[in-house]
C-alpha cells in the first residue's frame, strides 16, 4: 500500500478507496507581471484516484486551465509553482526536470481544446502517432506502433482507412477524437481534459463524453475534466470541484453537490444553468476578481447574496459540511470563537468599502 493511502484519516481530502494517482495539497501557481504576482491557483488541495473522474468547474479566469497545465508541468516561462504535488506517492515538484519530462505522455497526458491548433496540418495522422510512440515508447517496433495506433482509433470510432489522412480532412468532432486517441495511446494513469467538447454540437459532445467514460473505465485512468458545462459534469463525473478566483470553494460527490450545494457560488452557478424547465435567466452579478489583487477574506463576498460581516475580514477554511461535501464558507463554520455580529448580513456599502481597502 502506498504512503498516499496510509495518510491519517482526519485528512478531509482522504476519502474513498483505491489507489490515489494524483494528490495536491496547498498547491499554488502564480505568474510574474509588472503589477506583481498573479495568483492564478492559490492553495488548492484534492485527491484523484484510479478510474475516477473529477469535474473542475467555474467561470472563465478562475484558474482551471492553469491548474490543469500545472499538474502536468506545462506552465509558461515566468510562472512558479509550490505546495505539495504527488504522483503515486512521488513528489513531482522535487523531481529532476528529466524525470518530469519522461512522465508526460507515458504516465501523464493532456487533451487540449481546439484540436486544429495542436495537430500539425502538414503531418498525416499516422505520423502524429509515430512521433508520439517513437518519443515515449522507443522499444516498440514499427508494426507494434501501427497496431497500437489502429487499435485506439477503432476504439474511438475512426476507421483504419483514415489512418493516413491529414487533420483538415476530418470534422471538428473527429479531430477531437484524434486528440483523445493521441493522449491515450500510451495508456497514461492520469489525463487532464481541458474543455474537450468546446465548439461541438450536443450530439458530438455526448459521443466524446461517452468515449472518455468508456476509455477511463477500460484503462483505469484518473481523469480531470475541465469544463463550463455542468450538465457534462453531472453525467460523466464521480466528483466535482468548484473553483473561484484561484481557489477550490466546494468539493464533493457530483450528485451530492448538485442536489445540495453548500457554497453560495456553487448555488449561483447551478441557478445560472439553462434546462428545458427554465422560464427566466439567472446570472451572478459582477465578474471574478483581479487575481493580482484579490479581495480580502472570502474572495466571493463582493458578489455573494449571503455575505456576512466576517466574510471580508477572514478567509474560511475548507471543512466538511452536513451534506457530505467540503466547502470553504463561513455559513458552515465558526461558532463560539467568532466575534459578536460576525454573522450579521453584510450591506452593499460595506462591500464597497472592503473592496476599496
Amino acid at each position: 500500500m502506498s504512503e498516499l493511502t496510509d495518510r491519517p484519516s482526519d485528512d478531509p481530502y482522504r476519502r474513498g478507496t483505491g489507489e490515489v494517482v494524483i494528490s495536491a495539497r496547498d498547491l499554488r501557481i502564480w505568474y510574474g507581471t509588472e503589477r506583481g504576482p498573479v495568483r492564478a491557483v492559490d492553495g488548492v488541495s484534492f485527491d484523484l484516484r484510479a478510474g475516477e473522474t473529477l469535474g473542475l468547474v467555474g467561470e472563465s479566469g478562475c484558474g482551471k486551465s492553469t491548474l490543469g497545465r500545472g499538474l502536468l508541468g506545462l506552465l509558461p516561462d515566468g510562472s512558479k509553482m509550490d505546495g505539495t504535488l504527488q504522483y503515486r506517492g512521488e513528489d513531482i515538484l522535487a523531481m529532476p526536470a528529466r524525470r518530469r519530462h519522461d512522465l508526460r505522455g507515458t504516465d501523464l497526458a493532456m487533451i487540449f481544446q481546439e484540436p486544429l491548433t495542436r495537430l500539425n496540418p502538414l503531418m498525416r495522422i499516422s505520423e502524429h502517432f509515430e512521433e508520439a510512440l517513437n518519443t515515449h515508447a522507443p522499444n516498440l517496433g514499427r508494426d507494434q506502433r501501427r497496431s497500437r495506433s489502429l487499435a485506439i482509433l477503432r476504439t474511438i470510432g475512426i476507421p483504419p482507412t483514415r489512418y493516413r489522412s491529414y487533420p483538415h480532412e476530418f470534422s471538428g468532432g473527429m479531430r477531437q477524437r484524434l486528440m483523445i486517441a493521441l493522449a491515450l495511446v500510451l495508456e497514461p494513469a492520469f489525463v487532464v481534459a481541458d474543455e474537450p467538447t468546446t465548439a461541438l454540437d450536443v450530439l458530438v459532445e455526448a459521443q466524446i463524453i461517452g468515449i472518455l467514460h468508456d476509455l477511463r473505465r477500460e484503462i483505469d485512468t484518473a481523469l480531470l475534466l475541465i469544463t463550463h458545462n455542468l450538465g457534462i459534469v453531472a453525467e460523466a463525473c464521480n466528483r466535482v470541484a468548484v473553483m473561484y478566483a484561484g481557489e477550490i470553494v466546494e468539493l464533493g460527490e457530483a450528485a451530492q453537490v448538485f442536489r445540495a450545494p453548500q457554497h453560495p457560488y456553487t448555488r449561483e452557478l447551478l441557478r445560472s444553468t439553462i434546462s428545458l424547465s427554465t422560464t427566466g435567466l439567472n446570472f451572478i452579478p459582477g465578474a471574478p476578481p483581479d487575481l493580482a489583487a484579490p479581495p480580502s477574506g472570502c474572495r466571493f463576498h463582493p458578489r455573494c447574496p449571503t455575505a456576512m460581516r466576517i466574510c471580508p475580514t477572514r478567509t474560511p477554511r475548507m471543512l466538511p459540511t452536513t451534506a457530505g461535501s467540503l466547502a470553504a464558507c463561513w455559513l458552515h463554520q465558526g461558532g463560539d470563537e467568532l466575534p459578536a455580529g460576525a454573522r450579521e448580513p453584510l450591506e452593499r456599502q460595506e462591500i464597497s468599502v472592503a473592496e476599496e481597502a
